[in-house]
Formats: C-alpha cells, sequence, structure tokens
C-alpha cells in the first residue's frame, strides 16, 4: 500500500503478535540463542519453569508442546523488544489474535512476564487435561481460496446431514478454519477440494468453538482467575469484534472468550483501519497474519520475524 508523504506524517501503527503456527526449532533457534533480548527472556522463563527452553523446546515432539509454546510467547516478545530498539517503533494500538493474546498482554503491562509465562504453561496443561477426556473426536480444519459464500454451501450441507460445526476462525475472505467432527473430515477436504479451494492442516486439539464452554470455566477457576492484570499501556483490539479494550480485566476476559469465540482478523484491520494506522508490524514467527491479502491490502507490513532480526543492521531502513 502506498502512502503520500501527508499521509505517512500524521498515520499511525500498530503491533501485531501472531497467533501461534506450527516452528520448528531450526526456524528459530538460532535467534533464540543470539538475540539478547530473546537470552533475556529465556532466562526469566527457565526460571518460573525450572527447566532449560532451549534445549526442551529442540527435544519437543509436539508442535504445540508447553516448551513450543512458551518459545513462540518468548520469540514475540523478544521480536518486539528488538523492533523497538533497531526500528525506533512506537506502536499506539496492539492486536494478538488466538495465542497472541497472551504476547499482548505482557507487552502492554497487563501482566508481567513471568506470569505470562505461569499463565502459558497453566493453560497448556489444563488444555492438554481437558481435552484428553473431553471431545476427543473433534478438530479445527484449516485451508484456503473458498470464499465465504462457497463455504457457506458446505456448510448448508452439515446442517442437512445434522452434523456439528462451527467456523472457529475468520482470517481473510477465503481462508478459514472450522471445527468438526472427526468422522466428517475427509468428506469435507474433498468438499473443498471440489470447490477449487486448498486445505492447510488439522489441529488437535481443536480451538475457539462454544462447545469448549468447560474448558473457559476450568481456565478461569485454575489459572487466569487468579492472576492480577493491570491496564494495558496501550489499547488492545479484540479479535473476537473488534472493539478497543482499555482495562485489564477486559484482557482477562478476552484470553478466556478466545477458549470459546471465533478468531476474526478482518474485525481488527477494520478495526485499526478506522483508527488510522497505515503500519503495522508483526512481532514473531507468522507464516500467516502478515501475509494475508486482508492485511497487505490495507496496511504497510513490517514482518518483525527472526531472520529480518539476524539481519546484519547496517541499512538504514527494514525491509518490509
Amino acid at each position: 500500500m502506498h502512502m503520500d508523504s501527508s499521509t505517512e506524517s500524521s498515520s499511525r501503527s500498530a503491533i501485531v503478535f501472531p497467533g501461534m503456527g506450527a516452528m520448528s526449532f531450526a526456524d528459530v533457534g538460532r535467534f533464540m540463542v543470539a538475540n539478547p533480548q530473546a537470552r533475556r527472556l529465556i532466562a526469566i522463563a527457565e526460571e518460573v519453569l525450572g527447566y532449560s527452553l532451549v534445549d526442551a523446546y529442540r527435544k519437543s515432539e509436539h508442535d504445540y508442546s508447553e516448551a513450543a509454546q512458551v518459545a513462540f510467547l518468548v520469540n514475540s516478545l523478544a521480536l518486539a523488544e528488538w523492533a523497538e530498539t533497531e526500528l525506533g517503533i512506537t506502536p499506539e494500538l496492539c492486536a494478538g489474535p488466538s495465542f497472541g493474546g497472551k504476547a499482548a498482554a505482557a507487552y502492554t503491562g497487563c501482566l508481567p512476564f513471568s506470569d505470562a509465562v505461569l499463565m502459558t504453561t497453566r493453560l497448556a496443561a489444563c488444555q492438554d487435561a481437558y481435552f484428553a477426556e473431553h471431545h476427543t473426536d473433534v478438530v479445527t480444519h484449516s485451508f484456503v481460496r473458498t470464499p465465504e459464500p462457497k463455504l457457506r454451501e458446505v456448510l448448508a450441507e452439515l446442517d442437512a446431514r445434522e452434523e456439528w460445526y462451527e467456523i472457529s476462525c475468520y482470517v481473510d475472505h477465503d481462508l478459514f478454519m472450522v471445527s468438526l467432527r472427526e468422522d466428517s473430515l475427509e468428506w469435507f477436504k474433498k468438499q473443498v477440494r471440489s470447490l477449487g479451494g486448498l486445505s492447510l492442516y488439522t489441529m488437535r486439539p481443536p480451538l475457539h468453538s462454544a462447545l469448549f464452554a468447560g474448558l473457559r470455566r476450568r481456565a478461569e477457576d485454575e489459572v487466569l482467575g487468579k492472576l492480577p492484570f493491570a491496564d494495558p499501556r496501550m489499547p488492545v483490539v479484540s479479535d473476537h469484534d473488534g472493539s478497543l479494550l482499555t482495562e485489564g480485566d477486559q484482557i482477562r476476559t478476552l484470553l478466556l472468550d478466545g477458549i470459546v469465540r471465533p478468531m476474526r482478523w478482518p474485525d481488527v484491520v477494520a478495526a485499526l483501519r478506522l483508527k488510522d494506522v497505515a503500519t503495522v508490524h508483526v512481532a514473531g514467527p507468522d507464516n500467516l497474519f502478515g501475509r494475508v491479502a486482508c492485511t497487505t491490502d490495507n496496511f504497510d507490513v513490517v514482518r518483525v520475524n527472526p531472520r529480518l532480526a539476524l539481519q546484519p543492521r547496517s541499512r538504514p531502513h527494514a525491509d518490509a
């Protein structure tokens, strides 16, 4: 997106912490051991964890293990700190779709970093225990190149078959994540393919569904209800409806509601546009939120990822 100098001079910027995708140690390991901001946060995290985060993450066999989740949190926040120092960013708004809400809570001062690590580990354990007993047949499937009108045709067929489903993530006009019973998955993938769509991946455990009200109650009782949330130092944009959140209790509710409410990234984009945001810095390992057309068509996007942070800083400007 091109802006003339008069627009640019009055433009605002926002920082976005992406939702968590599969991220191998090979993708981020060098950053974690070389970047001073990452090393500082890792040291704090390891005091909470009681083990070596780098070693545990390197050996992790699950994309969303406790160590992988804490590593994603560390890397996202370290990259945000690096961008402040090296790129001079001064964001006025913050968003953290899905898992990114945990980093947003820490970055905006709602939680000390050590509490954010504690929250992440306890929520991971809470989720694992819950899905070991409940909804063991539910998965969340993501796919692209399927505009919503076409998707609604497929979902109408599920309705006719009286099969349960829920749209868990609205990412772009043609990129969605749907939660459904596993025995309907192959049929669903075939329907998506017949419409010219492309399946991406299937998540287990699933996420973002009203079906998981029991997990929300457990997470509030055992984890989030016990943590004090301060008011954020900048407004946080809700990834559920695009509203601006300015109180600590609202951020706590946002994280809890993420268990049962769908993630709506286009609503975040619309809210940022209404606030005259022209540039978004996507801080974290990300192959989704900083790349989809919904984002790139509306903002100048700076993808603050490990690759960028490891580049020599001799150049005056970072590549967007």
